[in-house]
């Protein structure tokens, strides 16, 4: 008996794959490749390569696998990407974790862990977002995570699918040099590129009412948040109480200045981050409570900025 973790082939993914191996627990992993990287899968980790939008192969990896429980993390994630892509974006995380859904429901197979995202809260009003927190997505990325909460719900009063979503916010670091982060999007793998590329890296905006001006986030290391999955599916699989939904979130907050300053120190390339104008619709802080996950998922932070900043900079320097 095996969990399918879709999007297995990812960045986080992969973390995630790892860490149910490190517990013992099989796993199958199924991954159209489109941002994934089959070299991220490890080897004897049974892998399809296919989309949650085909339901006849889901159903064809349920019975082969006698899977018995899912992580879904496939999909399209970039929430700016998808202002212009709306339509893309709502097929494969709307449409696709429908199809998921469903094929699901067809192989009695009950059990589901989501990825889901902060960007349910768009600009949230208040110094720390709860689970409780009004929900404004500002992008189709964000709607379409809120519209796959809603589907788990829904299908769990419909049939008693067990189900959790995880709520991530800034996801960075690595558990092991073998992977890493590879968007064109995140700040890690922005700096990062920059320093390699002989560029100096920009801070959006140093005139936010911050400490230090630039704008607050919430950053937790890849390898914690994988365990966090672990832990909320072998709850599922024990029959024990989960919430609906979990901020994956450290309860603190960590600005633009303090990562550039990390990053210097961890790289050993001294620069001054360049000054550029703001970016529409960037809020100048965003920070979660993880007391729910904390009680719950065994949530912690057990890694420092340096320790995210380090093993982010070996894994893309080992990337080549």
């Amino acid at each position: 008996m095996s969990w399918m973790v879709t999007g297995g082939a990812g960045y986080i993914g992969a973390h995630v794959v790892r860490a149910f191996q490190a517990k013992g627990i099989d796993v199958v992993v199924l991954d159209d490749l489109s941002s994934g990287r089959r070299g991220f899968v490890t080897d004897g980790v049974d892998f399809v390569h296919g989309s949650i939008l085909d339901g006849a192969l889901l159903e064809s990896v349920f019975a082969r696998h006698d899977v018995r429980g899912v992580v879904h993390l496939a999909g399209f994630k970039y929430a700016g990407v998808s202002v212009q892509r709306p339509l893309h974006t709502y097929q494969q995380n709307v449409t696709g974790t429908a199809t998921l859904l469903a094929a699901m429901e067809a192989a009695k197979v009950a059990r589901i862990v989501f990825s889901s995202s902060a960007a349910v809260y768009g600009t949230p009003d208040v110094d720390l977002v709860t689970e409780e927190t009004a929900k404004h997505p500002q992008s189709p990325y964000g709607e379409s995570k809120l519209i796959g909460e809603w589907l788990l719900a829904d299908q769990a009063v419909a049939t008693g699918l067990a189900h959790t979503s995880l709520r991530y916010f800034n996801v960075v670091g690595s558990g092991t040099p073998e992977i890493f982060d590879p968007s064109p999007h995140n700040l890690f793998p922005l700096v990062f590129d920059a320093l390699l590329d002989g560029r100096t890296p920009k801070v959006y905006g140093d005139d936010y009412a911050t400490p230090d001006g630039t704008c607050v986030r919430d950053y937790i290391h890849v390898a914690d948040l994988a365990a966090a999955h672990v832990v909320a599916a072998e709850r599922l699989e024990a029959g024990e109480p989960v919430a609906p939904v979990y901020n994956l979130g450290s309860g603190d907050g960590v600005s633009v200045a303090e990562i550039m300053s990390a990053v210097a120190a961890v790289t050993g390339i001294d620069f001054a981050p360049e000054n550029a104008p703001r970016r529409a619709g960037d809020p100048a802080r965003i920070v979660a409570s993880g007391e729910l996950a904390a009680r719950d998922l065994d949530w912690r932070m057990r890694h420092s900025l340096e320790d995210m900043v380090r093993s982010a900079w070996e894994a893309r320097r080992a990337a080549g």
